[in-house]
């Protein structure tokens, strides 16, 4: 692994989903087992959940992600052997947004024509010593490069066939197992175009909502996913597509009168949709990173800092993410994007 200051480790595997797993876990194995460490302490600065509660969750949605995509949980089982940990451990990390009262994190996302996605991702800043680009690329499967926390099956990041996703959370009703949506990410890594994504996350027994935002072939999407549905939004004008953290489909709208607001969700709509249309036909990679500074009411701005919120205040920009998934490539600054220069990963040979 190769990592400076401002860069994060680079490791990339390939092979069958076991050989993938046993280098990672070889790769990564101090990182993946400080983050099994601290995980539920971590989960409990927002929920208060025992061990045991813990374990029977992630016990309890094995069967079900094995019968989902039983490669991914081979891949799960061969990491677990190399890094030294218990597969439970390893499960607890994929299930660990479904025991929060905040299921992922509240982050400013957009995609753009012709196949960008970008977002800011504003979590618990302790996360960023778990964090590593990861370059998978399997024997008989498209190939993936994912910005990821040590032991995730998979996260933001793009493919070798032009899908590119960004995820953020969506406040919903939700439940108390299913595939963990890391496992559904990855499942829709492993498709070519935005139909066959859609229906990768339609078949999954979600356990919670999230939103994903996707540069596809097909231009950009959003996917509001639901326990229950998945619901596409497009720009009717095909330029663009944004998000933040409440339903925007109007099927899904009365759901945001029954959760509170996550972070200023509405206002960090409202700013980032404004800078990109200032921005217009100048939407390029440095108008988009322009954007993504905003400190527009700052520190409850795009570009997140600490505050006196009792309950999220601890969050900040942990990075700043834009996909070219066509190009193979991305750009991530570590840390605020304000203050931190936006370094380039590609996505690695075989």
């Amino acid at each position: 692994m190769a990592t400076t200051p401002q860069r994060y480790p680079e490791i990339s595997v390939s092979g069958t989903p076991r050989e993938l797993g046993r280098q990672i876990g070889e790769a990564a194995r101090e990182m993946i087992r400080a983050f099994c460490d601290i995980a539920l302490q971590r989960i409990n600065l927002t929920a208060n959940v025992t061990r045991e509660q813990s374990h029977a969750v992630a016990a309890s949605c094995l069967d079900i992600a094995r019968r989902y995509n039983s490669p991914l949980l081979d891949e799960l089982e061969g990491t677990a052997e190399a890094a030294g940990v218990e597969l439970i451990d390893l499960m607890l990390l994929q299930v660990r947004n479904q025991l929060t009262a905040e299921s992922e994190s509240g982050c400013t996302s957009l995609s753009l024509q012709p196949n960008l996605v970008a977002q800011n991702w504003d979590n618990d800043p302790a996360l960023d010593d778990f964090t590593i680009v990861l370059t998978r690329h399997p024997n008989d499967r498209p190939s993936l490069t994912t910005l990821t926390q040590a032991g995730l099956i998979a996260y933001i990041g793009f493919n070798d066939s032009g899908i590119g996703a960004c995820l953020n959370t969506l406040p919903a009703p939700s439940r108390a197992t299913g595939v963990p949506h890391y496992f559904t990410l990855r499942d829709l890594y492993e498709q070519t175009s935005l139909a066959d994504a859609i229906e990768s996350i339609r078949r999954a027994q979600r356990a919670i909502p999230a939103n994903i935002i996707l540069a596809t072939p097909q231009g950009p999407a959003d996917l509001e996913v639901t326990i229950d549905d998945v619901h596409v939004l497009t720009s009717a004008s095909d330029l663009d597509v944004t998000h933040t953290n409440h339903c925007l489909h109007p099927d899904l709208l009365p759901i945001n009168d029954r959760f509170p607001e996550l972070i200023q969700s509405h206002s960090r709509k409202k700013r980032i949709d404004a800078l990109l249309s200032a921005a217009g036909a100048g939407n390029s990679i440095e108008a988009i990173k322009t954007a993504l500074r905003d400190h527009d009411g700052h520190p409850y701005s795009i570009c997140r800092h600490p505050n006196t919120d009792p309950e999220t205040g601890f969050w900040t920009t942990v990075f700043s993410v834009i996909i070219e998934p066509s190009a193979r490539r991305m750009h991530v600054s570590r840390g605020t994007p304000c203050d931190r220069p936006y370094e380039v990963y590609e996505m690695s040979a075989t």
